[in-house]
């Protein structure tokens, strides 16, 4: 017995409201046939797998769970979103799939079928061919550690096995399960092994920005990203006071920036450096905001991602809704209770980085007697929990090692060496990993370049480590130099 079918069957029952809710769970009165009587204890799950491969794909998928959300079928996990080509009518477009784990305890199994052909309908779903082209797919896997048979459902759905577009996300969240006592044994993850190998393995795919490519972190030739760095504060570390605060005198460099290669902007207007004097969020926005308008004016800059470095959930509100496209916080949502939930509600992606206490206590939170690799990817796991239960959806986390955020000279390095373990390291794989170590102070303390500015060839060091170990974007301020640097890496590693 497995440990999903554990808590099944040793949980307690959840007790109902109602009389007329019992009578509705317990006595259907649609027609089908129960491996065991529909008194639901708490804890139970269910699996809904997702696809789309008509119109916007991503925001199909997107508008379903939250349409789930809303019909009382809470959306509580999601795993990572996979591009796989149509397997059965082939002359088709490619699909993008999923699975998302609902809670749906107090629903019959033709009732959460009734309500999901309801938000299908909802989203435009038009069937012209079985198993053709379709803007939304929603099939129910497995409900609440039951069996059901009726000529409209089975449950678990008698396909799921035989795709991999489906046990590639259900192994996102429940690899180690299996299908309940009566059916085919073995754990999912098993039986995603045992299906024919492609040639070429499926990657997760995680969007940006609405006319890029998503990023693919488990593609072996995947293209690096160059995060370009954009501080608009007096005293970052490296460049503070340096970038005019007009935005028409930023205009020549953006324009070298892109030039040289980013397809990301980061812009900050609060300084995260150790003990830096914090400003208030209204000073924060004054800064940025500008910029972020001026770039989103100019047609130029449509293939631009602009990413906004803050811990603020006011300031990414109004950074997103003048037009960037990624939040990117450095306490991964510690600092502000509400940057979470806000991330949540504005749905764009966000970078959840690794760091301990606020940027004027980290250096004294660097002790990790557990091991450093091994506390890292805990602790970015609690905060992917954190995203999760806040209703951040899988595919829209990056993570960020954070180098150089409670973390001494060796252990920096030690990060670089380990980035391709915490990449696969479990329940982290299919994330994309941003890694910046520009500039930073242990690259000169290696090389004894004390200006900060100076530090190009060490940095250099950094992003080559950083491609060979994994990283999808590197966050850099050198963008043309460092666009040089990983050319050639990934000629080496992305292959």
């Amino acid at each position: 017995m497995t440990s999903f079918q554990r808590s099944i069957t040793t949980i307690p029952a959840q007790p109902f409201t109602s009389i007329q809710e019992r009578q509705e769970c317990e006595s259907p009165s649609i027609s089908g046939t129960f491996s065991e009587p529909l008194r639901l204890p708490t804890g139970a799950r269910t699996y809904i797998a997702l696809g789309s491969n008509v119109g916007d794909r991503i925001k199909n998928l997107e508008s379903a769970c939250r349409q789930l959300s809303q019909e009382g079928i809470r959306v509580l996990r999601t795993s990572a979103l996979y591009e796989t080509e149509p397997m059965y009518v082939e002359n088709q477009n490619a699909f993008i799939n999923g699975v998302c784990e609902v809670s749906a305890v107090n629903h019959a199994p033709l009732q959460l079928l009734q309500k999901v052909k309801a938000i299908e309908n909802s989203l435009g779903r038009q069937k012209t061919i079985d198993k053709g082209p379709r803007n939304i797919d929603l099939d129910i896997l497995l409900h609440n550690g039951s069996t059901f048979e009726d000529r409209s459902l089975s449950i678990p759905h008698k396909a799921m096995l035989e795709r991999e577009f489906v046990l590639r996300p259900l192994c996102d969240l429940i690899p180690n399960e299996s299908l309940p006592p009566s059916q085919k044994r073995g754990t999912f993850q098993e039986h995603l092994a045992a299906l024919p190998k492609r040639s070429t393995p499926l990657s997760s795919t995680t969007p940006f920005h609405p006319t890029l490519p998503p990023l693919t972190p488990q593609s072996q030739t995947r293209p690096t990203h160059l995060m370009a760095i954009l501080n608009l504060t007096p005293d970052s570390f490296s460049d503070g006071g340096v970038h005019p605060s007009s935005p028409s005198s930023l205009l020549p460099i953006i324009r070298s920036i892109v030039t040289s290669g980013a397809t990301i902007l980061d812009i900050g207007g609060q300084s995260t450096r150790p003990h830096a004097p914090q400003v208030s969020p209204t000073e924060e926005l004054g800064r940025i905001l500008p910029a972020i308008q001026m770039i989103r004016s100019m047609q130029e800059f449509a293939n631009l991602a602009i990413s906004v470095d803050t811990y603020r959930a006011s300031v990414a509100a109004a950074a997103i809704a003048a037009g960037a496209d990624i939040i990117n916080d450095v306490s991964a949502g510690t600092m502000d209770p509400a940057m979470l939930p806000t991330a949540a509600k504005l749905g764009c992606t966000v970078v959840l980085m690794h760091m301990r206490g606020t940027p004027g206590t980290m250096n004294s939170l660097t002790t990790y007697p557990n091991g450093l690799i091994t506390t890292v990817a805990s602790e970015l796991l609690t905060r992917v929990r954190a995203a999760e239960e806040a209703g951040i959806f899988r595919w829209r986390i990056m993570l960020d090692p954070g180098i150089g955020f409670a973390k001494k000279e060796a252990q920096n390095l030690e990060v670089l060496r380990g980035l391709g373990e915490l990449r696969q390291w479990e329940g982290l794989q299919a994330f994309p990993w941003v890694v910046g170590a520009s500039r930073k102070a242990f690259i000169g303390r290696i090389t004894g370049v004390k200006e900060a500015g100076q530090r190009g060839w060490g940095t250099a060091g950094t992003v080559a480590a950083a491609v060979q170990g994994g990283a999808d974007v590197v966050r850099v301020h050198d963008v043309a130099e460092m666009s040089q640097v990983v050319k050639i890496s990934d000629a080496i590693w992305r292959v």
